[in-house]
């Protein structure tokens, strides 16, 4: 079997890169060498009776994914832009530079900004890294599949007392359990643009500036996105039912769920919005239009350059006499 893409190396709860091999693993690694599929069981229970409980939120690095955003900007009651500002740091998922936002640290410290002394501040709506600890997911296509695979691993770090805890379940149960059915059905559509977009190489070239700016907007500042999709300027290139609108600018999973549509569009050309019949020609015209301005305001400048230099010569000539 040939693997034509893969996820980015999953994160354990402390945010940690981990191996994406399962061959032969680092004896320093955390990951437990066994690939486990839905049915399988594992050992493990986290609850505040435990002795280290807390301690996996102490020292994090957790990627945030779209629908953790939406989810913990609406726990707080504030705008994705101030999330964003408040709760994250940026960075770049690879090198070209594609944007990727983390979960913020209190201030001189590299615990989670949300962690309080009786635990999560925003558990219910914590994000989707810290519901699979301590499982790690890897997502995998075969080569000229349309569809992904997941597949489960351990993650057994030294301070996590979990592991020796007596409780067994599936790994179905388990995400069952955390609520992350809801999570993966959202940002698996996400995760696919990301593998897409960091494996096309020179089908797709080097991203363009536009096409990050317009990546992390739909990603992330869903706020910022809806305001987007209500300008004139969206209206005059695609064609949506006002219906359909109107639940986009009313409901936000539908509005994730559309700008992921939006990108996939924008990104790779796979059109699933209507786009005006006469929407071409009206860019064209205004584009034909920028530029002759240009081209009339270019020639005024250089009018009034050579009047200024006429002056200074004519000057300087009487200056002479």
């Amino acid at each position: 079997m040939s693997i034509d893409i893969r996820l980015p190396p999953p994160e354990s709860a402390s945010g940690q890169a981990v191996i994406k091999e399962f061959s032969d693993p680092s004896p320093m690694t955390p990951v437990q060498p066994v690939q486990l599929g839905p049915d399988d069981t594992f050992q493990f229970s986290c609850h505040k009776g435990i002795a280290c409980f807390n301690k996996c939120c102490q020292n994090i690095d957790i990627m945030l994914a779209p629908y953790d955003v939406l989810r913990l900007k609406k726990r707080l009651g504030i705008s994705s832009r101030d999330f964003i500002d408040n709760f994250t740091r940026d960075f770049q998922m690879d090198g070209h530079g594609m944007p990727g936002l983390k979960l913020a640290t209190k201030d001189e410290s590299p615990a989670c900004v949300f962690l309080r002394p009786e635990g999560c501040g925003v558990y219910a709506d914590r994000p989707s890294a810290c519901r699979y600890y301590a499982l790690g997911l890897l997502s995998m296509r075969k080569k000229d599949s349309p569809t992904d695979e997941d597949s489960y691993f351990v993650v057994k770090e030294d301070h996590c007392l979990g592991h020796q805890e007596p409780k067994t379940q599936t790994v179905r149960d388990y995400r069952k359990e955390q609520g992350l059915e809801d999570y993966d059905a959202i940002n698996r559509e996400w995760r696919q643009i990301v593998l897409k977009k960091r494996s096309s190489g020179p089908t797709i070239g080097k991203p363009s500036e536009r096409s990050m700016e317009l990546f992390y907007l739909a990603s992330y500042n869903l706020d910022g996105f809806r305001d987007f999709i209500s300008t004139a300027g969206f209206a005059e290139l695609f064609e949506l039912d006002p219906a359909e609108k109107e639940t986009l600018l009313a409901n936000d999973e539908a509005l994730l769920r559309f700008a992921f549509r939006f990108l996939k569009q924008a990104l790779f050309g796979e059109i699933t919005i209507p786009v005006r019949a006469d929407a071409a020609a009206k860019r064209h015209e205004r584009y034909r239009q920028r530029v002759e301005q240009m081209e009339r305001e270019g020639a005024e400048r250089k009018s009034m350059d050579q009047d200024a230099q006429y002056e200074s010569l004519k000057h300087e000539g009487q200056d002479d006499e």
